[in-house]
C-alpha cells in the first residue's frame, strides 16, 4: 500500500501539521462507539535483549498507551501514540499494526470532531482490514465512517456504512457492534427527519443494551428514543423514555446527566400541558444544579418553573422564581437573560393588575437595552 499518504515517518515524530487545526476537545453526543480493543499481550516473549526493546513489545506498549489516553479523553495524546504505532508498524512491515493504528487515528480524529480527517484515515484503515480479512476491525471502521458522514451531512453514506457495520456484526454475532450500529442508524435516520425509522432501530438497540447489561449505552439509547418521540410530538412516549433514562442515570450516579434528563422531562411535561409535573421536574433540576454549584443549570431551572407557574396563572410563584432568576443572571452578568426576565416580570405584574411595578420593570428593561 502507498504509505506516502501519511505525513509522519519516524517514531519520535509525535504530532504532525494537521493536528494544529484540531478544534478543542468536546464530548461526543449520543453516538455509540464500537468498543476499542483491549490491551494486547504477547505471552512470555522477553521485553528486552541487550537493552533493546523488541519492536512488537514497543508497538503493543504504544498501542496500549494510546488506548489509555483515548479512554480518558486525552485525544491529542492518544493521536500521538497511535501515529507512533503506525510509524513503527510501517518500518517493520507489520500491516496488521498499520491497520489498527489507522483505525484508531480515524476514531480519535472523529472524537476531536475533525470529521473529514476521520473519514480519510478510516477509508485507508478499511483497505488494510479488507486485505487482511479482518472483519471484526471492519465493524468498528464502518461505524466510525457512518458517524463521521452523518456529521458531514452525507446521510445516505452514513446509513450505508452503518448498515454494513450492522450486517457484519450480526454475521459475527458481535452483540456490542450490533447494538452500536442500531443506535447509530437511529441517529442517521433522525438527522434526516425520519423519526419513525429512527425509533425502530433505537428500540432494537435498547433490547440488546438491556440484554448485555450495558447501562451506559442503555442511557444513551433512552435519550435518543425520548428525543425522537419528542420531535414527533408524542410527549407521552417521550416522557416514558426520559423517566426510564432518569432511573438508569441514578444507578450510574451521574448528577450532570440527571440534570439534563430533568430538563428534558420538564420540557416534555410542559409541552404535554402537564404543568405541575413540569414544575416538579424543574425543582428537582434546581436541587441537583445547586449540589453541583451549576449556576447556569439553576438559572434555567428557575426559568422553567416560572414559565410553568405563569401558564397556570399562579403569578405569585412565577414572580418569585423570575426574581430569583434575575438575581442569578445579574450575578453571572448575563445581559441577555436579564433583559428577557425583566420583560417576563413586566408581563406577570401587568397580569395581576400591578401596573406601577409593571411599568418600572418595563422602564428598567428599556434603559438596559439602550446601553
Amino acid at each position: 500500500m502507498d504509505s506516502g499518504f501519511f505525513p509522519f515517518a519516524a517514531t519520535n515524530n509525535l504530532l504532525q501539521e494537521e493536528s494544529a487545526s484540531i478544534p478543542p476537545t468536546q464530548e461526543i453526543g449520543r453516538e455509540t462507539v464500537v468498543p476499542t480493543a483491549q490491551k494486547t499481550a504477547l505471552g512470555c516473549q522477553p521485553d528486552m535483549v541487550n537493552g533493546v526493546e523488541f519492536p512488537k513489545k514497543q508497538l503493543d506498549r504504544l498501542l496500549n498507551l494510546g488506548l489509555s489516553h483515548y479512554q480518558t479523553g486525552q485525544y491529542e495524546l492518544a493521536l500521538a501514540a497511535f501515529k507512533q504505532v503506525y510509524a513503527l508498524s510501517e518500518a517493520t512491515g507489520d500491516e496488521q499494526g498499520q491497520g489498527k493504528a489507522l483505525s484508531n487515528i480515524g476514531l480519535t480524529f472523529y472524537s476531536l470532531r475533525h470529521y473529514s480527517k476521520a473519514v480519510e484515515y478510516c477509508h485507508t484503515a478499511l483497505n488494510f482490514a479488507t486485505q487482511a480479512q479482518d472483519r471484526r476491525s471492519a465493524i468498528k471502521i464502518f461505524s466510525t465512517l457512518g458517524n463521521a458522514y452523518r456529521h458531514l451531512k452525507e446521510a445516505d453514506r452514513a446509513i450505508e456504512y452503518q448498515l454494513q457495520s450492522l450486517a457484519l456484526a450480526k454475521e459475527l454475532e458481535d452483540r456490542h457492534g450490533e447494538m452500536a450500529a442500531l443506535n447509530n442508524l437511529g441517529l442517521a435516520y433522525k438527522a434526516v427527519g425520519q423519526y419513525e425509522q429512527a425509533i425502530v432501530y433505537e428500540e432494537q438497540g435498547l433490547v440488546i443494551a438491556r440484554e448485555i447489561c450495558d447501562y451506559n449505552i442503555e442511557e444513551q439509547i433512552l435519550k435518543n428514543l425520548g428525543n425522537a418521540c419528542y420531535a414527533l410530538g408524542n410527549y407521552t412516549k417521550a416522557i416514558a423514555y426520559y423517566e426510564q433514562r432518569l432511573t438508569v442515570s441514578k444507578q450510574l450516579g451521574d448528577r450532570r446527566i440527571q440534570a439534563q434528563i430533568l430538563r428534558n422531562l420538564s420540557n416534555a411535561y410542559y409541552a404535554a400541558g402537564l404543568y405541575e409535573q413540569s414544575i416538579a421536574c424543574g425543582q428537582q433540576r434546581l436541587d441537583v444544579s445547586r449540589l453541583m454549584n451549576d449556576l447556569r443549570g439553576q438559572e434555567q431551572a428557575l426559568g422553567t418553573m416560572a414559565v410553568a407557574y405563569d401558564a397556570i396563572g399562579d403569578y405569585a410563584h412565577a414572580i418569585q422564581y423570575y426574581k430569583e432568576r434575575l438575581d442569578l443572571a445579574r450575578s453571572m452578568q448575563d445581559w441577555r437573560v436579564e433583559e428577557q426576565v425583566l420583560g417576563s416580570l413586566k408581563v406577570a405584574y401587568y397580569a395581576i393588575g400591578d401596573y406601577i411595578t409593571a411599568a418600572e420593570y418595563a422602564a428598567e428593561r428599556q434603559n438596559m437595552m439602550r446601553r
